[in-house]
């Protein structure tokens, strides 16, 4: 990203295609009840106005993905990384039994964009980047022009580690609890009820006990995702996830896990 976008777009705003992300209608009198035993927000919180961000967990607590939800004419629309549209709708489907709800795949079917910065302040409400934006969903075929420039997949994949963003596959995946992402505040709800996984992520939010907890920082040294992280005395204490150059310092913007027990020797 140049120096001169990242300017512009921390000033002004930007836009984001993400019409390939996943995405699925859901309809039924007990959409709401079905989906809040699925995923670890309070989906009675989604309206026409509002998006809530939650995990899918499987009964261990780990992630099966991340979505975002929101509710107009009385349907649920979820939207999700591109590379979940098979894993996630099965996950999905596989609990629906006697619920009188019905999934449908929408992802060729509507474009969805969001925007940020000024130009934000109407419409379909949500937080993607760590900053307040707006979603605009759209039949496929209509066309969209946005009154802030829009990024490219690399800028916005360098603006989501600068703004310390967790991702599937790369921080958020099946060997990781919500709470270890830094999720429990933005994406869990302990007072909701049950959902699948949530009697373990409880008793992590009781005990205050994960393996390892997701860090952010910069250095000047390179290193890439997969990488190891080690402490002064060479042991490994975690692995990076995510980097990315900062338009502005020059420095590598990192993300990673560290052990939680190997925290009070981090950074490396």
């Amino acid at each position: 990203m140049q120096t001169e976008t990242f300017q512009n777009l921390v000033t002004h705003g930007a836009a984001v295609n993400l019409s390939n992300r996943s995405k699925w209608k859901l309809i039924g009198v007990d959409r709401v009840r079905y989906l809040n035993g699925q995923v670890t927000n309070d989906v009675r919180r989604a309206d026409d106005r509002h998006t809530i961000y939650a995990c899918v967990t499987d009964a261990k607590g780990r992630i099966a993905g991340d979505v975002m939800i929101h509710s107009r004419d009385e349907s649920l629309w979820l939207d999700a990384e591109e590379g979940l549209r098979e894993t996630l709708g099965m996950r999905l489907e596989k609990y629906i039994v006697a619920d009188d709800v019905e999934l449908t795949d929408v992802t060729d079917d509507w474009q969805l964009w969001h925007v940020f910065g000024s130009h934000a302040s109407e419409g379909l409400q949500s937080m993607r980047f760590g900053l307040p934006g707006m979603d605009v969903w759209l039949p496929a075929g209509e066309s969209f022009e946005p009154a802030v420039p829009v990024l490219s997949l690399d800028e916005v994949e360098t603006f989501r580690v600068i703004q310390k963003v967790p991702r599937w596959p790369h921080e958020l995946n099946s060997d990781t609890f919500p709470p270890e992402a830094g999720l429990e505040a933005r994406a869990m709800d302990f007072a909701k009820g049950c959902y699948i996984g949530q009697e373990i992520l409880s008793r992590i939010k009781t005990t205050g006990k994960m393996p390892k907890q997701l860090q952010s920082w910069e250095m000047d040294r390179e290193m890439a995702p997969g990488d190891a992280l080690h402490d002064a005395e060479g042991c490994e204490i975690g692995i990076v996830t995510s980097t990315a150059r900062h338009p502005l310092t020059g420095s590598l913007a990192v993300l990673g896990y560290v052990k939680s027990s190997s925290m009070a020797k981090f950074p490396s």
